[in-house]
């Protein structure tokens, strides 16, 4: 009788855990398989809205928890919390003996995850490998993580180039797509009305969404840079401003301070929510007229929706992107206020009617579940060799 082979999956923010449920979902129904899912980071925090409760409403059984946020935002934090989750990673593979590792991103919660796996030669998967995000730590965090997988599953050509161009073997390298565009087409979304009776937001106005995270790269500049971003905002009062958490990055409690105070003040303009859940967040993406900010949602998931993106800073610089996407250098309230009304107007709605999404067409979680579960997994595997075009 074969192994079972025991598959962990890591998930530490509700924007990855969205991204991959659809393998996660596979992997849990498929009897062959061993889904070990690994909570951590902010799914465990109030704070964030506790999302780890989604995930049990989802259906899966969840094999481990991993406590690794302070209370804290600052460097300091950051980087103890990286600490203890590497403990806490290490005593979860030493109970689990997980077959292979999945994992999705750049953040300092898969980092560690990946970094803990090492000793215990667990084989990495690693999703969206190769992008770049010149503004953020999590560039670094990135590529690291890159070099210490086995699989790699980047969403487009020009990042699997990237890869192979560090040093990673072309045999490994899987461009299927993004997996997180498959809940687009899978996924019944709500109609407006739905959508604003579950949000209590108004119906009768246009939607924006709200979602700006700290620059991790720059030194304390979030408080200037939601100033900036709220002032803009208050110039377009027919629109109802929904704001969304930012990261558990340092600097984000100030972002969110922020936006409570807009809101206290501008009562009728806009609300704040920790979590939104996958169904709400992109049928929110469906109806709403234009996105601020720097989120990759706005880069990667709205182009499939023909949804207009004011993408602020560096945050998401050297990323791949389609025309709906308007940058603004520098975050100051001229040049945002300048680009959303360029956003908003007829021209730019009709440049970007026709676009196609450069991130795939959401047929791609099936292939990463294939790969994952059939692929051999021996010495081959495990020891890498640094490949180059000219050996």
């Amino acid at each position: 009788m074969l192994k079972m082979r025991k598959i962990a999956v890591v998930t530490g923010t509700r924007a990855e855990y969205g991204l991959m449920y659809w393998i996660i979902k596979r992997v849990h129904d498929d009897p062959e398989l061993e889904l070990q899912l690994i909570v951590t980071g902010a799914h465990l925090s109030h704070e964030f809205g506790m999302t780890v409760d989604e995930i049990e409403t989802d259906g899966f059984p969840i094999a481990d928890r991993v406590e690794m946020l302070l209370s804290s935002d600052s460097e300091t934090a950051v980087a103890t919390s990286m600490g203890l989750a590497m403990i806490g990673f290490a005593k979860s593979y030493e109970r689990l003996k997980p077959d292979i590792l999945l994992v999705l991103g750049d953040r300092f919660e898969t980092f560690s995850a990946v970094a803990s796996a090492i000793p215990f030669r667990i084989p990495v998967a690693h999703i969206h490998g190769g992008e770049s995000t010149e503004g953020s730590m999590d560039e670094s965090f990135r590529h690291a993580i890159t070099k210490m997988s086995h699989l790699h599953f980047p969403a487009t050509e020009e990042y699997a180039k990237r890869i192979i161009q560090m040093g990673e073997n072309p045999e490994r390298v899987f461009c299927f797509g993004a997996p997180g565009l498959e809940s687009i087409f899978r996924l019944k979304l709500l109609s407006k009305g739905q959508l604003c009776q579950l949000l209590n937001i108004p119906i009768d106005k246009n939607i924006g969404i709200v979602t700006y995270h700290p620059s991790t790269l720059e030194d304390h500049t979030e408080k200037k840079d939601i100033n900036e971003i709220l002032e803009a905002l208050k110039r377009f009062p027919d629109i109802f401003w929904l704001f969304t958490y930012p990261n558990a990055d340092m600097g984000g409690r100030i972002i969110v301070k922020k936006i409570q105070g807009f809101i206290e003040e501008n009562p009728t303009s806009g609300r704040l929510f920790s979590s939104l859940g996958q169904l709400k967040y992109l049928s929110l993406m469906k109806h709403a007229t234009l996105m601020v900010g720097n989120s990759s949602s706005g880069i990667i998931e709205a182009p499939s929706f023909k949804l207009p993106v004011v993408n602020i800073g560096d945050r998401q610089k050297g990323r791949v992107r389609a025309k709906n996407v308007i940058d603004v250098e520098k975050c100051k309230m001229n040049q945002i206020i300048v680009a959303i009304k360029k956003a908003l107007s007829v021209k730019f709605k009709g440049v970007i009617k026709d676009i196609e999404n450069p991130y795939g067409d959401g047929n791609t979680c099936v292939k990463i579940y294939n790969i994952i579960k059939k692929i051999v997994l021996d010495e081959k595997v495990l020891k890498k060799h640094f490949w180059s075009a000219y050996d």
